[in-house]
């Protein structure tokens, strides 16, 4: 009988399942379950009413992928329980919760369910950009040398700034947690009985290091005196490596799931990490550009070198053995979603419905047909702040160019470069740095199914971009680990390289750049980089300005 293993990719709006072959990486069946509570970036389920730039979950959305999608994928493949080795999972990150002593989150207790910040911060809350500046300008006053890995800035949408945010604002759930941790150690912890904290969330959103763990206990009173102790009160400093095992299966996660107890279960991981060995990136130079409602740029270095704006640099942080750097763009599907919702004439709808396309398909269509320019458009793709490589989520959008003779799909295709060409500013800061890139990689539903998208990245960057074998990248990851924690003695494998050479997977669909069309971008780009500088850094603030009469602080 075969061997098999379940990997779980926990997204912004869904969770996906893939039961996967050890031998060669073949899936077999796959199942996602929507969340029911969705994102709520409105009100919470009681209708409380919640601030501007919040994005919160509800954890019993996530208990509910593993009691649906796994047994889901299990019933389809026809696998028997016994043949499923490990099961390994990927999260969103940072994506912060607060619980008691027994992981119970405090969202779930009656007195705190009318309290946002009971409930999990999603990735993209923003809400917490003010204690992000402060913890800057702090550790820059301070000469704290972990700022530098993070090329500077550590982002809002990181742990640290959340939980400053839970003290400023909702001191009593801070006191009452005895435990804050990212969601999907949390699920590790429901799946083994386990508390356990993997090194790739906490190196790239938590301030650890392998070599100096975390900031010491003053830089956390600086902050706040009420901080003084996080560490050692709320976090833990025993952390996982990647391709560690958690622990196996307890009887009730057995229930939850249709697996056998004692399963292996693989330390948590990033979504946009773990899709590296799903590619088979095992060497420097080589960039993965995850993309969906945000873009998460992956890649490997022989060395940890500073590299302005990025997310973070980790030794061992995405492959044992090398540095793992890591870069984003904050908006990127979402960006193209907020375009369709509001900003397309009806005719144009119900011209894709009589051609039984979506919006997206008929736009994307209509925008095949103009070269390179041709509208006379250029945007800025910071409809949702801007990760890298400014890290700071004060910034909007841009839209330059346009006349009473732009046409919807003009604009479709100006947002669609403009991605390409924040991507392109990453892969040059990189460049500048000393990281060189010299293959890209893409996975992800735009990197599927967007074959205009890939083409226009391919003739902006000038490189060749080859795309994952898999639908579900980080899903395949996720098993390729869960693989390495049950090991070659129950049919799996000792190392993470061992598992890419038959598990991996890359299509032989290559984008090549266009010169003639790469001509035209590089025009653009200059064009891009001049107002990417000018409203991004400090000659002219009038988005941050705008923002702040938006929200009627007015000095």
């Amino acid at each position: 009988m075969g061997k098999y293993t379940i990997g779980v990719d926990f997204g912004t709006l869904s969770g996906r399942a893939v039961l996967v072959d050890v031998s060669d990486g073949s899936e077999l069946a796959g199942a996602v379950f929507d969340y029911p509570h969705g994102v709520m970036d409105e009100t919470l389920p009681d209708g409380t009413k919640l601030g501007m730039d919040w994005a919160l979950q509800h954890p019993q959305d996530y208990l509910d992928v593993f009691g649906s999608a796994i047994p889901a994928v299990i019933k389809k493949s026809g696998v028997s329980p016994n043949d499923v080795i490990g099961i390994g999972i990927d999260f969103t990150a940072c994506t912060l919760m607060p619980t008691d002593k027994n992981g119970e989150p405090m969202c779930f207790k009656d007195q705190y369910k009318s309290n946002p910040h009971a409930y999990i911060k999603l990735w993209k809350h923003h809400a917490a950009q003010n204690e992000a500046n402060r913890l800057n300008d702090t550790a820059a006053k301070r000469g704290e040398s972990f700022l530098s890995r993070y090329g500077g800035k550590i982002s809002s949408e990181w742990m640290v700034p959340k939980v400053m945010q839970i003290v400023n604002e909702a001191p009593e759930i801070y006191d009452a947690c005895d435990r804050i941790l990212e969601a999907a150690d949390w699920c590790i912890w429901q799946l083994t009985g386990v508390e356990t904290r993997n090194s790739c969330t906490a190196g790239y959103k938590a301030l650890w290091s392998k070599r100096d763990g975390y900031p010491s206990d003053d830089f956390y009173a600086a902050l706040d005196p009420k901080l003084k102790n996080f560490v050692g009160e709320k976090l833990s400093r025993v952390v996982l490596p990647i391709g560690g095992k958690a622990g196996v299966l307890t009887e009730e996660a057995a229930r939850l799931t249709g697996l056998l107890p004692g399963t292996a279960v693989a330390a948590a991981n990033v979504d946009a990490h773990v899709s590296a060995p799903a590619v088979g990136i095992t060497r420097p130079g080589q960039l993965l550009m995850i993309m969906g409602t945000s873009t998460c740029h992956i890649m490997l270095g022989d060395e940890v070198k500073i590299v302005p704006g990025m997310c973070g640099v980790v030794e061992d942080g995405v492959m044992p053995g090398f540095a793992g750097y890591e870069a984003g763009q904050s908006c990127v599907g979402d960006h193209f979603e907020w375009f369709t919702e509001n900003c397309v004439p009806e005719d144009y709808r119900r011209e894709a419905a009589k051609k039984n396309m979506d919006i997206h398909q008929f736009l994307t269509g209509k925008a095949s047909g103009l070269e390179p320019g041709q509208s006379g458009l250029v945007a800025l793709d910071w409809w949702n702040g801007n990760r890298s490589v400014l890290v700071d989520a004060d910034l909007t959008g841009l839209l330059v160019g346009c006349t009473l003779q732009t046409k919807p799909e003009e604009i479709y295709r100006a947002l669609i470069e403009a991605t390409a060409y924040g991507t392109r500013m990453i892969i040059d800061t990189f460049a500048e740095s000393g990281v060189p890139v010299d293959e890209l990689f893409a996975c992800g539903g735009i990197a599927e199914k967007n074959a205009l998208m890939m083409q226009i990245y391919a003739d902006v960057t000038g490189r060749e971009i080859r795309i994952s074998g898999s639908p579900q990248a980080p899903a395949l990851g996720s098993a390729m680990f869960g693989a390495v924690a049950a090991g070659s003695a129950a049919g799996g494998y000792d190392t993470i390289y061992m598992a890419v050479g038959p598990m991996s997977k890359i299509k032989d669909t290559v984008y090549r750049p266009n010169k003639k069309n790469t001509a035209v971008y590089d025009l653009l780009y200059a064009e891009y980089k001049i107002l990417h500088d000018y409203f991004g850094r400090g000659a002219n603030d009038v988005m941050k300005r705008l923002k702040k009469i938006k929200l009627g602080k007015i000095c």
